[in-house]
């Protein structure tokens, strides 16, 4: 698409799983051309606004919501809000002028992925899951490519997909394995940034059938089920590692 880049946005965020994508990329990006700029858009109420500035990389907001899965009134003010934030994403897309777009998922990459083709800058989104993201799935029809986890998921994207797997951080790969004999193994339960309640139902539901002297567990409960979740340890007597969610997964 572009032979040497200097200038890349990011859209989207939301949740971990979009905004540690396009932190994977830019990081290597920056490692193998320091100069090059990297910006984010998001919003101010994703975990973007507090993980992307954190990092050293520059966020840019917009406003707009979502509109799956929310009620008919979250709806209605999304759509209201879509010429406005149309509009802010255009005035990003002028400012910055970036030689590319990457659309990471979540509502917010909607916006300026659609800005982005109106001044013709070159666009790519990328879907990590098997069946794509309601954002990527309406943005499908518009981006120039499409980067995909998974064979199946290329027929949403017909031509323009090609399937290259999911960006991992680097840091992850410097993580040295654990081996301290006498002790148990550590099991790690996480359902994203945002929990999931059927796993951490069925973690809690599992405990009376496990010991500390089996398995040592660190639970990411999410922010909505954490007081839930760490009371039902307590009743149960298991000593566990219980957080709302973890900054630094690697």
């Amino acid at each position: 698409m572009v032979s040497q880049l200097n200038r890349v946005l990011f859209a989207g965020g939301g949740t971990g799983g979009h905004v540690y994508m396009a932190i994977a990329i830019a990081q290597q990006l920056k490692m193998r051309q320091p100069g090059i700029d990297a910006l984010f858009a998001g919003t101010k109420n994703g975990l973007e606004a507090r993980i992307v500035p954190s990092l050293g990389f520059k966020l840019e907001t917009i406003r707009i919501g979502g509109l799956k899965k929310v009620g008919a009134l979250q709806k209605i003010r999304t759509v209201l809000q879509l010429p406005l934030s149309l509009s802010s994403s255009l005035g990003i897309i002028r400012r910055f002028s970036p030689q590319v777009v990457v659309g990471v998922g979540g509502y917010s990459s909607g916006p300026v992925v659609l800005a982005a083709c109106l001044h013709r800058v070159p666009t790519l989104i990328i879907e990590p899951n098997v069946y794509p993201g309601f954002a990527n799935r309406i943005l499908s029809r518009f981006a120039g490519r499409a980067a995909v986890a998974f064979e199946e998921t290329a027929g949403w994207f017909g031509r323009k997909a090609h399937v290259t797997g999911v960006p991992v951080r680097s840091e992850f790969f410097e993580v040295p394995a654990k081996s301290t004999p006498g002790t148990p193994p550590t099991l790690l339960v996480y359902g994203g940034s945002r929990g999931s309640q059927p796993i951490n139902e069925l973690m809690v539901a599992a405990l009376p059938f496990l010991s500390p002297e089996q398995v040592s567990i660190i639970h990411q409960t999410g922010p909505q089920n954490y007081e839930e979740v760490s009371t039902r340890y307590k009743d149960i007597g298991f000593p566990a590692e219980v957080l709302p969610y973890i900054d630094n997964m690697p």
